[in-house]
């Protein structure tokens, strides 16, 4: 036998633990801008504490008083109506304008330059909310009403929606796109065969939660004057009609309920269909990839 000895180095029983300090100066930033948010607030706690008595002497003003004012269904609906009306119209304008600049912002599908350049543009729609929209832009240009409203949800849809749509495309399958590139097919005939098809059902999906989201948004905007219930709202708390803003509370709750009830199915069904859809595709390509092999 060969009396060498080829044992290798000694070996460090356990590894070193791995440092934290990163970790450790992330969560101290952390903490430090909390801390700092809370004490530049200038929070009055000593009026905290009076914060539940007041929740509950509006509830019993609006519920328990009297009871709410039951004869104001009627113009309540009307104005809920009017909302819903305002969130599908801005929906639909986030999804037509949304749809094209997703694309185009998605890093797969345009150079990386346009696809940067885009996506800063929905960065700044996202930076303005939707109340900011109707004060400073589409109230003055198109006056009191619905009207401005639902532009101010329609503009600001499209930076939320066309970031979710540049997300979904970037993340499709490439088979689809290089059979299209492969048959010929122009940059537009590509994106309508081999992308639109994959990424259609999951944008939809958005559409429709975002329609959800208009809802309550198109109800805060009614406060400054943009339709909706919002307004009656506001004036009924205003002048102390506590039935009355009770009764169109009530209003807005059942109906964002029914609304978010469904479409949240309808979204389900299109996922599950997706989702359904990919599993029977591959039960059927598993079989041939088993013969192939046995073969």
């Amino acid at each position: 036998m060969n009396g060498t000895n080829n044992a290798g180095p000694p070996r460090e029983s356990r590894p070193r633990r791995p440092s934290n300090a990163k970790r450790n100066v992330a969560f101290i930033f952390a903490l430090l801008v909390i801390v700092g948010s809370v004490l530049s607030v200038d929070i009055k706690y000593e009026r905290l504490v009076d914060l539940p008595a007041g929740i509950w002497l509006v509830v019993y003003k609006m519920y328990f008083e009297r009871g709410p004012d039951l004869s104001y269904l009627g113009v309540s609906i009307e104005h809920m109506v009017q909302s819903i009306e305002i969130a599908w119209v801005g929906t639909i304008i986030g999804a037509v304008l949304s749809l094209p600049i997703g694309f185009v912002a998605a890093k797969n599908v345009s150079s990386g330059i346009i696809s940067n350049v885009f996506r800063q543009v929905l960065n700044g729609i996202r930076a303005f909310p939707e109340l900011v929209l109707a004060v400073a832009i589409f109230i003055p240009i198109a006056g009191l009403g619905p009207v401005a409203g639902a532009l101010a949800i329609g503009i600001h849809s499209v930076g939320t929606l066309g970031k979710l749509t540049a997300e979904v495309v970037e993340g499709i399958d490439a088979g689809p796109v290089e059979a299209a590139r492969a048959s010929g097919g122009r940059w537009v005939q590509i994106q309508r065969w081999g992308v639109l098809p994959q990424v259609l059902p999951e944008i939809v999906a958005f559409w429709l939660y975002r329609f959800e989201i208009n809802i309550r948004a198109a109800a805060v905007l009614g406060v400054v004057g943009a339709g909706g219930i919002g307004f009656i709202v506001q004036q009924t708390i205003v002048f102390g009609r506590f039935p009355l803003a009770g009764t169109a509370l009530l209003v807005v709750i059942i109906a964002t309920i029914l609304v978010d009830t469904v479409s949240g199915w309808v979204r389900r069904r299109i996922i599950e269909g997706v989702e359904t859809r990919r599993i029977v595709d591959a039960e059927i390509e598993q079989p041939a990839l088993v013969d192939g092999s046995a073969a």
